[in-house]
């Protein structure tokens, strides 16, 4: 292949995922019901007020996806070294892949080309372990809000509440034993004849060490912070008779169920309101208002990200190293 092929080859490429994004994201704003609520629910509320809350949001937004591109770099520190602005580069690139593509696939592609060719499928690998890490935090406190969940709000039987739990604490349990035991991957793939020869790949897994693993543990748990605290200011905003206690109970079992359903990020916000609606009926009758927090938020957290990292997608490089600023 030509360099000139090349070139104009990745050139047309980088159109197509940022027209393809761009025409995603313009379908789903125009026609997405929740949004106009959202919008309707403002008129009532003083601009300074709005400008005031939704700039919070936007600021965690970005604290968030910061958060993220420092997760990022030291997860491919033992594959590749690169700057934090790159890692913030490759970050909001994914996330303009991600839009459309199952499950956020195309996040992993977009950002594993601002590595070096060689280094790319290794990258793949490292950066599940980062999503391993977000799921074990998800799953562990999603199964100890379902517990309270259950015990407050459904009646039970003493016995059967018992077993829940217990079936709660021993997955969790499995979850933070497997992560920290990631390494354990490596040895059952290289028990497997036919994966043994893509060895090279993921060999990594071995070389994190607990340390390590627990470092971005905490990045992780960061994040969930950050983004359980943008939900608790957009519901204590839009719906302010609502218990603090409530929220925290019931935004880590929408973070749950979420990541146990397929999803297309542009689609997600539906399964999101459903969640939302089906879980926050115990707590308020507000529906409207609950469907326009998730749309708010999934606008925030997703859409405009994708946006801005419309412009990192045209400094790929797919057959090379990507530019260096």
């Amino acid at each position: 292949m030509t360099s000139n092929y090349k070139t104009v080859l990745t050139t047309l490429i980088k159109i197509a995922v940022v027209a393809f994004a761009f025409w995603f994201i313009y379908n789903k704003l125009t026609k997405h019901n929740d949004l106009k609520e959202f919008i309707k629910l403002l008129d009532s509320i003083p601009n300074q007020q709005i400008w005031m809350v939704i700039g919070s949001v936007f600021i965690l937004m970005l604290f968030n996806w910061g958060l993220e591109a420092v997760k990022w770099k030291e997860l491919i520190a033992r594959v590749e070294q690169i700057s934090l602005w790159r890692a913030v580069e490759s970050v909001f690139c994914g996330l303009t892949w991600a839009v459309f593509t199952p499950n956020r696939l195309g996040e992993y592609g977009g950002r594993v080309f601002f590595l070096s060719p060689k280094r790319r499928i290794i990258g793949v690998v490292a950066m599940t372990v980062g999503n391993i890490g977000q799921l074990v935090l998800t799953n562990v406190f999603g199964a100890i809000t379902v517990c309270i969940f259950v015990y407050h709000f459904i009646p039970l039987e003493p016995i059967l509440q018992a077993a829940i739990c217990a079936a709660a604490f021993v997955f969790a349990l499995f979850f933070i034993i497997f992560y920290f035991n990631i390494k354990w991957l490596n040895g059952l793939l290289l028990s497997v004849k036919f994966t043994r020869k893509y060895q090279k790949f993921y060999a990594v897994l071995a070389r994190y060490q607990k340390k390590e693993l627990l470092k971005i543990l905490l990045f992780c748990l960061a994040r969930y912070a950050v983004f359980t605290t943008q939900y608790i200011i957009m519901f204590l905003w839009l719906i302010p008779e609502l218990r603090l206690l409530d929220i925290l109970m019931l935004v880590p079992i929408l973070f749950f169920v979420q990541s146990t359903l397929p999803s297309l990020d542009l689609l997600d916000v539906g399964i999101r309101s459903v969640t939302a609606l089906f879980f926050f009926k115990y707590v308020t009758s507000q529906n409207t208002a609950v469907v326009a927090c998730i749309a708010s938020i999934w606008l925030i957290n997703i859409i405009i990200p994708a946006i801005l990292g419309s412009y990192f997608v045209f400094k790929l490089n797919f057959f090379g190293n990507t530019r260096r600023n």
